[in-house]
């Protein structure tokens, strides 16, 4: 199993590790990694693998097989097996996917505190992002509420933290799945919690800032009606 880095600390961009397998034409899996493989909405990392035949682009991340493979640009350059590596992620990229995770973890707080409204979707990409919530009304005036209230929570400088909990444990949490339908799949024994201190607390296995004053701003820049009780609301983040 490859020992995931950025689990524990998001912020590491650079870091060594040895190759302990090779996936054909496509890539090389690492006994450890800082890449982020994607799930929840929250893209792969991209970056680059120093090798002992020379700098490689990390294109992408795949799963196959259960085994997390680092997918690199040049197939003929793979460093074989056992070989010591240096992984560097585009951290820029990684950076705003950051801010932009957590902004979206503001905005569900924001509105399951308000409204009690559950999600029932939603993506992102650097700096912007769309969640879908089970919600009949999306007033001008509800928007610019939800707007309003998301900017004073991150102005308000709350930590941002995360753990890992037994599966058991952390369903005595309320309200820990916040998404309409429960998508944390049966065989989990272990569950990754982030927390935003004094508004939202749910289950994630992603990578975000370590306090919402690093978001800078959130500006919602579209509203979509996806059925009479599914409403889209897109957001950006801007910088202060």
């Amino acid at each position: 199993m490859t020992e995931l880095l950025y689990l524990d600390d998001p912020e590491i961009k650079t870091f060594d590790a040895t190759v302990t397998d090779i996936v054909e034409n496509t890539g090389v899996v690492l006994d450890r990694t800082a890449f982020y493989p994607g799930g929840g909405g929250q893209p792969v990392d991209t970056g680059s693998l120093t090798t002992p035949n020379g700098e490689i682009a990390v294109t992408g991340m795949k799963r196959v097989d259960g085994k997390i493979v680092h997918v690199l640009a040049d197939g003929s350059q793979f460093p074989e097996t056992g070989a010591p590596v240096q992984g560097s992620i585009d951290w820029d990229t990684r950076y705003r996917l950051m801010r932009t995770h957590t902004a979206m973890h503001v905005l569900c707080g924001v509105v399951w505190k308000d409204f009690g409204a559950q999600v029932t979707g939603g993506n992102m990409g650097p700096e912007r992002a769309r969640m879908d919530f089970e919600l009949e009304d999306l007033s001008e005036e509800r928007v610019q509420h939800i707007e309003g209230r998301c900017n004073d929570v991150i102005g308000e400088r709350r930590a941002v933290s995360w753990k890992t909990l037994p599966r058991e444990e952390a369903f005595q949490i309320p309200d820990l799945i916040r998404t309409k339908i429960n998508l944390l799949p049966e065989h989990i024994t272990e569950v990754r919690i982030v927390e935003i201190d004094g508004l939202d607390i749910q289950a994630d296995g992603g990578t975000h800032v370590k306090n919402t004053v690093e978001i800078g701003g959130l500006k919602i820049v579209g509203t979509r009606s996806k059925g009479k009780a599914n409403k889209r609301l897109e957001i950006e983040i801007v910088d202060l």
